[in-house]
C-alpha cells in the first residue's frame, strides 16, 4: 500500500502478529526519514481495505504508536507523525542503500531467490550481531 510516504505489507508467514507488523514497519519510516513529523499515517478505513484486516488490529497498532510518542490522532482528520526516530547516520543511509543494492544484484547472478537471499541476509546480520556482543 503505498499512501504517501509509507507502504505497508503483511508477512503471514513471520511469525510476528499484524498489528506488530504495522508498528514495526512505522518505527522504521521514522528511523530511515521516510516519514516524518507532520506526516500522515493512512486511515485505518484505508489499512483496512488494502490488507483485508481487522480494524481493531490496525488500532492496536496506532494506539501502541501513540503511547510511545511517534503519533498523534487528531479526531476527524487522521492521524499523524509527532517524532521521528531518525539519528546522525541518517546521511550514511544512501551509499550504504547502494552498496546493498549492488550485493543484491550480486545474489541474484549468482543465483539466488529472493527467499534465499533473506535468509542469507537474516543468519548473517544475527552471527554478527552475536559476535558484537561476545
Amino acid at each position: 500500500m503505498d499512501l504517501g510516504m509509507i507502504e505497508f505489507h503483511l508477512d503471514a508467514g513471520s511469525g510476528v502478529s499484524p498489528y506488530q507488523q504495522i508498528v514495526r514497519q512505522v518505527r522504521q519510516a521514522c528511523r530511515l526519514g521516510m516519514l516524518r513529523e507532520g506526516d500522515q499515517l493512512p486511515t485505518v478505513k484505508e489499512v483496512v481495505a488494502h490488507l483485508a484486516i481487522n480494524p481493531n488490529t490496525v488500532l492496536k497498532a496506532y494506539r501502541e504508536l501513540e503511547r510511545d510518542g511517534i503519533v498523534s490522532p487528531r479526531p476527524g482528520v487522521g492521524t499523524f507523525v509527532t517524532a521521528t526516530l531518525a539519528d546522525g547516520s541518517l546521511a550514511a543511509h544512501e551509499p550504504l542503500r547502494r552498496e546493498l543494492r549492488g550485493w543484491l544484484d550480486r545474489a541474484r547472478r549468482a543465483g539466488l531467490d529472493d527467499e534465499s537471499i533473506e535468509a542469507l541476509f537474516r543468519t548473517t546480520f544475527r552471527s554478527a550481531a552475536a559476535e558484537d556482543v561476545a
